[in-house]
């Protein structure tokens, strides 16, 4: 074959595959003008992470949908405003991400994912999380989580009902050094035997375990694996010799120190 007839053979392949784009693309168009988005009814919703925590469920974003979007069913599927849609669910603080789309037979689909707390912070009344990157939000209605609670005198100010990162530099350095003690113990012995974290009126946290009067005195959340060794020393080199319950306080704060009180 000539090159030019080659030449005119490709722009001919090239021109006909435009025109059953064009016509696929204008009967695609006509198709989602032409049909509606179903009702709830019809709602498909996935929660990722459901299996590990139940803050949100699918009566909560159709309840979401009829209360922030209103009228979506029956609308022509192009005129559907999925990003909306999306801004609607993720503005509820338990979620973390969300996609919604629309299939040709005109049910709505949503999959997310929810906020993973690591750690639970009790101010009086008010109670509310904190996800591993210091995203603060409310404690929810339903699937509560077994993290560590941290209350007492907090330096942290949060009105109830917030959500987001703390504003304040020195508010969020101190959640900061918060959650690398949590990272610390997550996964270790001190997870479990550590039951409540409580922080005094002098600021210091003070650990107190399942079992056991003792109170840890721990101080400021700043050389953490330093102050577990030494309450590792504390249940190895002090414990075997006294009786049950003969120390109540053991301070820790110190650099290479035990200092047990009864």
């Amino acid at each position: 074959m000539k090159p030019i007839a080659r030449k005119g053979l490709g722009l001919l392949l090239v021109a006909v595959c435009c025109t059953v784009w064009i016509l696929s693309t204008s009967m695609s168009r006509k198709h989602r003008r032409a049909t509606t988005c179903q009702g709830k009814g019809t709602l498909e919703v996935i929660v990722t992470d459901s299996l590990e925590r139940n803050f949100v469920t699918r009566a909560d974003i159709e309840k979401w949908l009829d209360n922030e979007y209103r009228a979506y069913a029956g609308l022509p599927l192009d005129s559907v405003d999925l990003y909306r849609i999306e801004n609607i669910i993720c503005g509820h603080s338990a979620v973390r991400e969300c996609e919604a789309w629309l299939t040709d037979d005109g049910i709505l689909h949503v999959s997310l994912s929810q906020r993973q707390p690591v750690v639970r912070f009790q101010d009086g009344q008010n109670g509310y999380y904190s996800d591993s990157e210091g995203f603060i939000f409310p404690l929810q209605a339903r699937g509560s989580v077994q993290v560590p609670v941290v209350d007492g005198n907090l330096p942290i100010k949060v009105a109830r009902g917030y959500k987001g990162p703390l504003a304040d530099a020195a508010e969020n350095a101190w959640l900061m050094q918060i959650l690398g003690l949590v990272n610390y113990i997550h996964g270790t012995k001190w997870e479990q035997n550590i039951s409540q974290i409580n922080v005094n009126k002098d600021g210091d946290l003070v650990l107190i375990p399942r079992e056991g009067k003792e109170r840890f005195i721990f101080g400021a959340p700043t050389r953490v694996p330093e102050k577990f060794a030494l309450m590792d020393a504390y249940y190895d080199s002090v414990v075997p010799y006294k009786d049950p319950g003969y120390y109540g306080i053991v301070d820790i704060r110190h650099r290479k120190q035990l200092v047990c009180r009864k």
